[in-house]
C-alpha cells in the first residue's frame, strides 16, 4: 500500500465525519417555510401553514383552511399550530411531525409523511362556521353561525388517494337570512375511500330537518338530499327553505348540489 493511500485510508471516517456533521448542520438550519408548500401539496391546499416561523425542528405557523377550490374564503384560526420534527426519521426519507394547536386543538396529532404517501393521526379540531363558506351555494348565501368541529380518524394518503373518515358536527347552527334561531345541529359524514368518496348528512335535533348523501372525486362532486320543516316552525322557515332548492312536498323541499 502506497503511503498515499494510507493517508486516504487514515483521512475516510475524518471525512464522513465532516460530511455528516454538514448535513446534520445543513438540516438544523432548514427554515420552517420549507414545511409550508409540503402540506398545501398534501392536502390540495385544504390544509395550509401561513406566516412560519422558526425551523424544521421546531417552529409555528397559523393554520389557515380552505373548505374548498377558492382560497380567498379560506379561513384562518387563532393562535399558531406548533410543531417538533423527529431527528432520525429524515435519513430514511421520513418526516416525522408532532403537531398541536392549544386554542381550537385539544390533542396533538402526528404526520407521518414520505415520498410515497403520509399519515395524520386522529384529532378534533374547533373551527368557526365561517368555513363552510367555501364549498360555495348555498353555504355562501345563508352565512351560518354557530360551533363547528372536525374530527377525523387515521388519515392515510397515497398517490393522492385518500382514505379515512371525516366528521364535521354543527351544534345550534343559525343563519343571518333566517329569523330561527338556532335552525338545528347536524352532522356531515365524510368517508374517503381511495379515487372518490362518500358523504352523509343527518339531522341531530332542530326545527330545519336535513338529510341527504353524494360522493366526491377528483373530476366531480354530486350531492343530493332534502330539507324540511318542523310544523311549529312551518311559517318562519318558509322563506329559507325556498333559498335552498326545490319544493318536493309539503314543507319539504330537494336539496341538488353538482360541481
Amino acid at each position: 500500500m502506497t503511503f498515499w493511500m494510507r493517508r486516504l485510508r487514515a483521512a475516510l471516517p475524518w471525512l464522513a465525519v465532516a460530511v455528516l456533521s454538514s448535513a446534520a448542520v445543513m438540516l438544523a438550519l432548514l427554515p420552517a417555510a420549507w414545511i409550508t408548500p409540503q402540506f398545501a401539496k398534501l392536502t390540495r391546499s385544504h390544509v395550509n401553514l401561513v406566516d412560519p416561523a422558526g425551523s424544521l425542528w421546531h417552529g409555528s405557523a397559523t393554520l389557515m383552511l380552505a373548505a374548498g377550490s377558492d382560497l380567498s374564503a379560506a379561513t384562518l384560526l387563532p393562535g399558531r399550530i406548533e410543531w417538533r420534527t423527529a431527528f432520525w426519521p429524515l435519513f430514511t426519507g421520513r418526516v416525522r411531525m408532532t403537531m398541536r394547536q392549544s386554542e381550537v386543538m385539544p390533542d396533538p396529532i402526528t404526520v407521518d409523511a414520505s415520498p410515497r404517501g403520509a399519515t395524520v393521526t386522529q384529532g378534533t379540531i374547533g373551527v368557526p362556521a365561517s368555513l363552510l363558506t367555501g364549498l360555495g351555494a348555498p353555504f355562501n348565501t345563508l352565512d351560518l353561525q354557530g360551533d363547528v368541529r372536525l374530527s377525523w380518524s387515521d388519515w392515510r394518503s397515497f398517490n393522492r388517494e385518500a382514505f379515512g373518515q371525516l366528521t364535521v358536527t354543527l351544534n345550534d347552527v343559525s343563519s343571518r337570512v333566517s329569523l330561527v334561531k338556532p335552525l338545528g345541529s347536524y352532522r356531515l359524514l365524510f368517508q374517503a375511500q381511495g379515487v372518490s368518496s362518500t358523504i352523509d348528512l343527518t339531522t341531530l335535533k332542530g326545527p330545519l330537518m336535513l338529510t341527504g348523501n353524494g360522493t366526491v372525486s377528483a373530476v366531480s362532486t354530486l350531492f343530493r338530499g332534502t330539507a324540511s320543516a318542523a310544523p311549529e316552525a312551518r311559517d318562519n322557515l318558509a322563506g329559507l327553505l325556498n333559498l335552498l332548492g326545490r319544493p318536493s312536498g309539503p314543507d319539504t323541499v330537494t336539496l341538488t348540489f353538482a360541481h
